[in-house]
């Protein structure tokens, strides 16, 4: 068989051209996750959108809405009690967000609907729905967009909080907006791919990107790319194992991070082993 024949299929185009989208969406925040040391609070958002969502529909709102409204909840209280307490912020993450996920579960255990917890882990990227994928579409364009405008005032409150308030930048609003950013992507991604997916989305294609390169553009350029072939690979495998769509993206990432550990040319393992029996050869040249 063919391993591109299910793209005959519209359902499997569909899936593919969602998934690429959210792929990249997440692969352009990524960058900024992994530079910034959020990848515990991107994990913490996604698990903290759950009581949103289940509360989200007992009121009868939209489940965007309740899960945008909670993820902010866990932004704004891990920030609150950091600034409060002697507790470091990886320790509040952790908190926080794993208290917010267990009330989720309590509220989902005693709610009867049509709610599907497994479809909020795992996502049901294969049968996404067209509102769905228009959120997708429209949410993505607008974050990317306004990511690659600002992003220069962005990456330098990342790196730079400091020189950033000497150029009058608004570190502190600039900061909260990224924070929403990753709220709102998340939350829109979830519904199509799951909390599971989200998570290594944010995390593992800003990871590869940075044992390839140093500079910031082509690292934006590295991430997207491998998320959205991994993505691609991860769906068309899932369709021949006729294997969980989303756990078979998370394996295509993880063998992506794998290969570039070993073998980026920049800073993978094979890279540095070589730059540390060049210094031992010719420490004087070093020196």
């Amino acid at each position: 068989m063919n391993f591109f024949e299910p793209l005959q299929f519209e359902f499997m185009r569909h899936a593919l051209l969602t998934g690429s989208v959210v792929a990249a969406l997440c692969a352009v925040l990524s960058c900024f996750v992994v530079l910034k040391g959020w990848s515990l609070m991107g994990d913490a958002i996604s698990h903290a959108v759950l009581p949103g969502i289940v509360l989200a529909y007992l009121a009868g709102w939209p489940l965007a809405v309740g899960a945008f409204l909670s993820g902010l909840l866990c932004s704004a209280a891990t920030g609150y009690i950091k600034q409060n307490s002697r507790i470091k912020e990886d320790t509040v993450l952790g908190v926080v967000f794993t208290g917010l996920f267990a009330f989720g579960l309590v509220l989902h255990s005693r709610t009867e609907s049509e709610l599907h917890l497994d479809h909020i882990l795992f996502g049901h990227l294969l049968g996404i729905t067209d509102s769905v994928a228009r959120q997708v579409y429209g949410v993505g364009t607008f974050v990317v967009g306004l990511v690659l405008v600002l992003r220069r005032d962005l990456l330098l409150v990342c790196f730079d909080p400091s020189h950033a308030r000497v150029l009058a930048l608004p570190v502190k609003f600039l900061t909260y907006l990224l924070l929403a950013l990753l709220v709102l992507a998340i939350v829109v991604s979830l519904q199509a791919v799951g909390i599971i997916l989200v998570i290594a989305m944010l995390i593992t294609p800003g990871c590869t990107a940075y044992l390839w390169t140093d500079r910031f553009d082509q690292m934006m350029v590295i991430s997207v790319a491998t998320a959205v072939a991994s993505t691609a690979l991860g769906i068309l495998a899932s369709f021949h194992l006729d294997g969980d769509s989303a756990s078979c993206i998370v394996l295509a990432q993880s063998l992506a991070f794998a290969a570039s550990f070993l073998f980026a040319p920049k800073h993978g393992w094979l890279a540095s082993k070589r730059r540390a029996a060049r210094n031992s050869a010719f420490p004087s040249a070093v020196s």
